[in-house]
This record gives C-alpha cells, structure tokens and sequence, in this order.
C-alpha cells in the first residue's frame, strides 16, 4: 500500500493530535497547516488550563465518552513528554439550598461516567477551601491542570520526528478537486492531498464552505474574560472553585482557577465577540459582526438568552460587576485583589432555531473530515479525538470498532 498524504488544516490541540495519531500509524505523510506563526495560538493556548474530568456531561454523549478516554490519554502523553501538569482536584460550590437539586444532577451524571467524585458538606468543603463559601459542594479530585501549549509544542516536535510536516505562516484560502485527489490552496501555493481534515476551531464552518458544504449550525463567537489574581490573595484558593452553573444558560460561569505555571485566574465570563478573534471589547471584523448579526439562529438564541447575556455583557463593562460575581463563591476576593489577564474566544456552533451544539460534532465529506464543533473539554479529549478522526481516514475494514461517531 503506497503512502497518502493527509493535510490538517489548523495548528490547534485537535489539529495537531489528528495529525500526530495520523503519523503515528505510519500509513500516511502528514502535512499540518496553521496560519499563525506558532501552534496554539487561539482557543488552545487561551483557555484555563483544566483537565476536566468529565463530571458535567450527558452520559453516553461524545463529551463524556471522549473526555474520560481523552483524559487519560492526555495524562499519559505527558508524563511521557515531560509536560506540566497535576491533579490538583476541584470542587462544584452550591452557595446556598437553591442550588441543590441542580447539585444532585450533576453528581448522578459524574457517577454515571465513572468520575471519582463525592458529595460533601460545607465542613469538609472549608478544609478543602478555607475561603469559599457553601452550603454543599462535589469534590473531584481527579480533576487537574496542564500546560496545553506545551502539549502542542510536543505534539508538533512528534510530528516532525515522525516524518510529517508543520508549516507556520500558511494560511488556508480555497480548498479543490483535482481528479480523485483533493488540491489546498493556501498565501504559499497549493499542496495537493488524498485527504483533507477541517479542524479550523474558529473559521471551521468558514472552511467547510470553502469545501462546497453547508454546515447545519454557524460559529458564533464569545469573548471569555480573566482576571489574574495578584500575588498578596492567590491563598483565597487552593485548587479549582466552580459555581454550580445554571442549567438554563449554556456556560460554567467564573470560577477560580489555579494554573500549572504559578498564579490564580478567575473567569471567564461569556459575551458575544465582534470579530472571530475578537480578544478585546474595541476588537472589530465587520464581516465577522455582520455575519452574527444577520444570522437568524443568532437572534434566536438571542431572544432566548437576553437576560442572561446582557449580565454577561455588564460583567465585561464592569470590574465591580465582575468581583461581585466572584464574591459569591469567596466573599474576601475585592478588586484591588486581581488584574486583566488575556481573554480567550470559544468558537461556538449555533444551529439556525437558535440551539447551541452542545456535542462534539464531525462530518465526513467527499475526502475532506470536517470538525466543526470542539468546545470543552476539547482541548482534555484532544488526543481521543484526534484517533477518531485518524480512525476515519482509515478504510473501513481496517477501523478500530470502539470508536464512537460523532455524525
């Protein structure tokens, strides 16, 4: 069997974990493409740095099966690698009573996905985190911190001593058929594949056009802002503190994290961005904004969301507005306490009625794989998802039989 020659496109930890599993099978010569001058430069190396134990998430969806198999893979990798990390543990805050019953939910779910986790109460809670204030929590010790840049800059180092290719710079601009094979035309010429795999993040939906596709949901963008706490106040929290998050809106809400490098973030909160890679309030693409903007499956979750986004959006304008939020978890965090740090955006799918994609979802074209939405816990299931998809390019009486499908 001659060699085939597979291009990723994106420089992302599923980019590059798709690509390392491709080359680690020897069946293929793998050629990565990211247009940024490093690897992870987006959601990757923007996010908290959590290996998420898979606690939150429905059991038997791809999030679930592929973060608990991801997490270990992750933890091997970088043991192997030498890449920081820890299990450092966690705990899911009820404030007060109210909270409870949504408590109970997300403590069925992590048993039904095999998590290490436990109820406790508001003693042991405080020996866990003296400063945090509850009424109950879930500890989960298995939960952790990594260093994802560094796992990416491993990954890419593999890939080269694998026989395959990273090329920087190199931005995708049309994607082509030439007979059987598939031609990619990128700002340095074209290069020409017998497969092709989408794992754009940000612009996926973007490129599975470019493809001749048209992908049921559209990448809305949302800004995650941080706050880096200083030095004098990273005692208010030992490991990772996370609020019971409310069932009706789709995100986590700020929490406090402890990161592997040193130092304590808080955040992110979640509010629209108006450029894809809208980092700050003034970042501004006008075709970015005009295409959210003219989406009816944006105005939809809109109508439905409204309330909910517009606290977003005062917690972005208002640094008062955003430590309130954080003293209902630690009521002795204060402003003078904490600094801007980076935000991140997550690439978000929308479906035209207005529902967010809460699953991983991956699509199979004519000799192109597209992944068009990878949200958390992504960046812990990454190397899971990355045999996934390598699994696909594979013929189909060579598949690896307990890999899941995501469409």
């Amino acid at each position: 069997m001659s060699d085939s020659t597979v291009v990723v496109i994106g420089g992302g930890i599923v980019g590059l974990a798709t690509a390392w599993q491709v080359a680690r099978d020897g069946r293929s010569r793998v050629v990565v493409l990211e247009k940024e001058t490093r690897v992870a430069e987006h959601q990757t190396g923007r996010n908290s740095g959590v290996l998420h134990s898979g606690i939150y998430y429905k059991p038997g969806s791809l999030k679930a099966i592929n973060c608990r198999l991801g997490k270990k893979a992750m933890e091997e990798f970088c043991r192997t690698e030498g890449v920081r990390y820890e299990l450092c543990g966690k705990v899911i805050v009820a404030v007060d009573e109210s909270e409870i019953p949504q408590l109970e939910k997300i403590l069925e779910r992590g048993v039904a996905n095999g998590v290490r986790c436990e109820r406790i109460g508001a003693e042991r809670l405080h020996e866990l985190e003296p400063h945090v204030r509850g009424v109950a929590a879930i500890h989960v010790p298995e939960t952790g911190i990594v260093d994802y840049r560094g796992v990416c800059e491993r990954l890419a180092a593999s890939i080269r001593d694998l026989g395959g290719e990273v090329r920087l710079g190199v931005r995708v601009i049309g994607l082509d058929r030439d007979g059987g094979r598939r031609v990619v035309r990128t700002t340095a010429g074209e290069v020409t594949a017998d497969t092709v795999v989408n794992c754009g993040g940000l612009f996926s939906d973007r490129l599975a056009r470019l493809d001749g596709r048209q992908p049921e949901a559209k990448i809305v963008p949302f800004r995650g802002e941080y706050y880096k706490v200083r030095p004098h106040a990273e005692h208010l929290c030992r490991t990772l503190i996370y609020p019971v998050p409310d069932p009706n809106f789709p995100f986590l809400g700020v929490h406090f994290t402890r990161m592997v490098e040193g130092g304590v973030e808080c955040g992110p909160n979640a509010v629209l961005a108006f450029a894809r890679e809208g980092y700050t309030f003034g970042s501004l693409s006008l075709r970015d904004l005009a295409e959210t903007l003219g989406y009816r499956g944006f105005h939809r979750l809109a109508a439905r969301h409204w309330k909910a986004g517009l606290g977003e959006m005062w917690r972005s304008l208002s640094r008062a507005a955003f430590v309130r939020s954080l003293q209902r978890l630690v009521p002795e965090i204060r402003s003078e306490d904490i600094d801007p740090a980076p935000a991140g955006v997550r690439a978000q799918a929308v479906k035209i009625d207005g529902s967010m994609v809460d699953d991983f979802h991956i699509e199979d074209g004519d000799g192109v794989v597209h992944v068009l939405n990878a949200p958390s816990p992504a960046a812990t299931a990454a190397l899971n998802i990355g045999r996934l998809v390598a699994d696909r390019l594979k013929p189909s009486a060579t598949r690896s039989p307990q890999v899941v499908s995501a469409a």
